[in-house]
């Protein structure tokens, strides 16, 4: 799975459970959300202030290792 900040968080959550881990290590806890089925990891790194080139390089590290 490529990843990018317009990527829908419940997409990446739907292809992989334990991504949520990535998403946690990274300061976002929102993956159980119910805004997390339709919102961006863009858009939710805004609103919660994470770094979302961050989040988005270490989630496709985490795919790619995989």
């Amino acid at each position: 799975m490529l990843v990018t900040k317009d990527t829908i968080i419940g997409a990446v959550i739907d292809f992989d459970p334990n991504a949520a881990k990535i998403f946690h290590m990274n300061g976002m806890f929102c993956t159980g959300c119910p805004h997390a089925r339709s919102e961006s990891i863009g858009d939710a790194c805004l609103a919660h202030g994470v770094n979302a080139d961050e989040l988005v390089k270490a989630l496709n590290e985490y795919f790619g290792n995989k």
